[in-house]
């Protein structure tokens, strides 16, 4: 490994070099010539999550959200199509939108006036003749994201124009993202705004977490099992599968072993909405219908930073209930980020249900919640030691190591029922690795070139299949 001075370059052929053999070096947690490369090649050219769509359900309906430290308005024109437009004003480069989310037909710069249609048209100005007669109006509207696409409601969108489709961008991760928003026709909402909150870290510790670091439960959030707020015991909590579902999007499931298991099922959803779970031709198939019904957590990250959690939790010592956190970690600069926090529930919940799982989520995954407060003081350090003098002079490299070939129990899984590769349990870390891997990708390719989107897992030929079938030995 190379040593001081760390700079972008030196930082990524580190990485490369350590990759592997499960090594990453603690400067990618708090260089600032790496991050300013992170706001080009990663988040100018990703497909980033910005909202979903029930939070602008009708025509004139808009958000404010960011990609990258950039605002970008979310909003529904009068056609009902969904532009992401860049919140510039063409004229002198103020912010146009002045508002967190509301309902308009136009939107008016407050410098000179300059008016924009939902559409991002430029539509007028204040003594349009006098001022700017003869101007061509059709080339100075709002400059707006090279592409935006859906997925069971999730807006994204890229300023990439020469990205993927949305769903060739996915991969196999659209295949389990399905199986947490697409169980019945009702589909999922938001319920409520999101919670932001400024964490003293880097953003990519968001995004790690959330691929599947499911090491961490036992110590830090051991208060969690101490005070009954969580139902599965410790150690069939970690029985489950890790999934790198397609470059650089991970996740992890704490699942039953089979259909029949005392517990939680369908994430701890109320049992009069799973009866509306069923598979639909073309929409869901029976084997994802299986995975949500023994699955207890589900929890996962879309490079680069949108993540997906649903569990059962406790509240006030009543039954479990199912809570489904949606969050992006929107990076302010190299050891910064905010978290944008949102709580869905499926539309066909009573409201009374919604509430339930709604206290449920602000007790654990909030800004004051249990979860969230545990895993704040751990990235706070990450990044103050990423960017210390110490680190680079050392050349501290970080152990991601777990279920490498002869570490831990983890092995790969060769007759799991979804696409990517499966390991089992979850004491692993490629799911890490991926995410990591698909990193180094994105942030050495050239301009209008992208990474392979064809998979090369962390296979090892011939390995033995470590299955559900494997509970009891392992126990």
């Amino acid at each position: 490994m190379t040593t001081h001075p760390a700079n972008a370059d030196s930082i990524l052929a580190d990485l490369a070099e350590g990759l592997p053999i499960g090594r990453v070096p603690a400067t990618l947690y708090g260089n600032r010539e790496l991050y300013e490369r992170e706001k080009l090649n990663v988040f100018a050219r990703c497909w980033v999550f910005l909202a979903h769509e029930s939070e602008i359900p009708a025509n004139g309906d808009y958000v404010l959200r960011k990609m990258g430290e950039d605002y970008f308005v979310v909003v529904r024109d009068e056609d009902g199509q969904v532009n992401v437009l860049f919140d510039a004003c063409v004229h002198r480069g103020v912010q146009v939108c002045r508002a967190d989310s509301g309902n308009t037909s136009h939107f008016r710069c407050p410098y000179h006036g300059w008016t924009y249609d939902t559409k991002g048209n430029l539509v007028g100005a204040p003594l349009w003749r006098n001022a700017f007669g003869g101007l061509d109006k059709g080339s100075n509207g709002l400059r707006a994201a090279a592409k935006v696409d859906s997925y069971q409601g999730l807006i994204f969108a890229t300023l990439d124009p020469s990205a993927p489709t949305l769903k060739e961008y996915l991969g196999g991760m659209a295949w389990y993202i399905d199986l947490v928003f697409g169980l019945n026709d009702a589909g999922v909402e938001v319920i409520g705004a999101p919670q932001r909150f400024v964490i003293a870290a880097n953003w990519k510790s968001g995004a790690d977490n959330f691929s599947g670091d499911d090491y961490h439960l036992g110590t830090l959030h051991r208060s969690v099992w101490e005070i009954g707020a969580y139902p599965i015991p410790f150690a069939a909590n970690m029985m489950g599968y890790h999934i790198q579902a397609s470059p650089g999007h991970s996740l992890s499931f704490s699942m039953a072993p089979t259909e029949d298991e005392p517990g939680p099922k369908f994430f701890a959803f109320p049992e009069r909405l799973t009866e509306t779970f069923a598979p639909r031709e073309g929409r869901l198939s029976a084997h994802q219908l299986d995975v949500a019904r023994r699955a207890r957590v589900f929890v996962g990250n879309v490079f680069p930073n949108f993540s997906i959690l649903a569990l059962p939790i406790i509240e006030d010592g009543a039954d479990p209930t199912g809570v489904l956190t949606i969050r992006t970690w929107q990076p302010i600069d190299e050891g910064h980020f905010e978290v944008w926090n949102w709580f869905c529930g499926y539309k066909n919940m009573t409201s009374e249900e919604k509430a339930h799982s709604y206290r449920s989520g602000l007790a654990t995954f909030s800004m004051g919640g249990s979860f969230e407060m545990d895993d704040t003081e751990p990235w706070i350090t990450v990044a103050r030691n990423g960017r210390s003098t110490a680190a680079d002079v050392l050349g501290l490299s970080l152990n991601y190591q777990m279920g490498m070939p002869g570490i831990g129990i983890a092995h790969p899984v060769q007759d799991w029922p979804g696409p990517g590769i499966a390991y089992w349990t979850r004491y692993e870390e490629g799911v890490q690795r991926n995410m990591y891997r698909f990193y180094l990708d994105m942030m050495r390719a050239e301009p209008g070139h992208w990474p392979d989107l064809d998979f090369a897992p962390e296979l090892i030929p011939g390995s033995e299949s470590y299955g559900i079938d494997r509970l009891e030995s392992l126990r």
